[in-house]
């Protein structure tokens, strides 16, 4: 059980890393983001919701406040995905992905100034590691970074932001209902979002009768369908720490499919860099030494203090 588990938790993982290849491949045959993100989003959508329906024994009866809570969340989803998959009209799968997992130290820093306390020994080690990781991962000592646009890194920035908030918000709202009603709501919510963004065009235009309806089925299949279920039942069997190392298998995951079937250039620096974040990543879950283990607080503001 516990072996199978940490395969299924690794595997949905591995599952989101093949994700920009697809969006490049799906860019490659003429498709725009408007497409590619809103095709994922209805796929997702209806593939979810068919499979949560053999488990509404699970469901619970929520008000409309806690619905438009969960959908506000998932709806995230959605805004991360506009813009990663923006960002990869302008630059390199391997970079975007480096980019994206910058919500790492924008997590530890959205936690520590909302609950206004320091974070924890090891994580501030992992967050220096993070950031020479990126560094290196970038291309920017080789001075590649330069070469790239300014939109396509602001793009990809962004998209690092928005999922630290998505996942912030989304262990805060309603944590106790089942991922069987949660997921399909919330990735409700991302179809939203994004159609706000990018009018439904495809759903008129014939694209989902040509290549369009197999990208976007690939897209929800890998990035919202295997992931939901394999981390709904592997995560409680190993727990959030293992299972956040391993989750970062979707960095290597993605820089190998942007080397291997795309042909993007990746230097030994790159490789070097990615192994950093990896290593930046299990570091915050180890435990400190004795010596380390203090937790201060950050000072208050003025009105604060007594």
């Amino acid at each position: 059980m516990y072996a199978r588990s940490v395969v299924l938790v690794f595997l949905g993982a591995c599952s989101y890393g093949v994700l920009s290849t697809f969006v490049k491949l799906a860019y490659a045959d003429g498709y725009d983001t408007g497409h590619v993100t809103g095709s994922q989003m209805l796929f997702g959508m209806l593939m979810l919701w068919a499979l949560a329906w053999p488990f509404r024994r699970q469901w619970v009866r929520l008000s409309w406040r806690e619905v438009m809570k969960i959908a506000a969340a998932g709806s995230l989803v959605g805004i991360t995905g506009i813009f990663y998959y923006a960002s990869l009209r302008y630059i390199p799968a391997s970079i975007a992905i480096v980019l994206l997992f910058q919500f790492t130290w924008i997590g530890v820093l959205l936690e520590a100034l909302t609950t206004r306390k320091a974070p924890p020994a090891m994580k501030g080690v992992s967050v220096a590691v993070l950031l020479a990781g990126t560094v290196l991962a970038s291309g920017l000592l080789e001075g590649n970074l330069d070469r790239l646009p300014l939109l396509g890194l602001g793009l990809g920035f962004l998209s690092a932001v928005s999922y630290a908030l998505f996942i912030y918000l989304s262990g805060r709202v309603a944590p106790t209902v089942s991922p069987w009603l949660r997921s399909p709501i919330m990735i409700t919510g991302s179809f939203v979002a994004t159609l706000l963004v990018y009018p439904p065009v495809f759903l008129v235009d014939g694209s989902l009768a040509e290549r369009l309806a197999l990208w976007g089925f690939l897209l929800a299949l890998f990035g919202a369908v295997l992931p939901t279920l394999f981390f709904t039942y592997g995560v409680p069997h190993i727990g959030p720490g293992l299972a956040s190392i391993l989750g970062s298998a979707e960095l290597p995951t993605a820089v190998l499919m942007s080397r291997f079937v795309l042909g993007e250039a990746v230097s030994l620096w790159q490789w070097l860099g990615v192994a950093l974040i990896l290593f930046g990543i299990g570091v915050a879950e180890l435990k400190p030494p004795r010596w380390l283990r203090t937790r201060s607080p950050m000072p208050a503001s003025g009105r604060d203090r007594k």
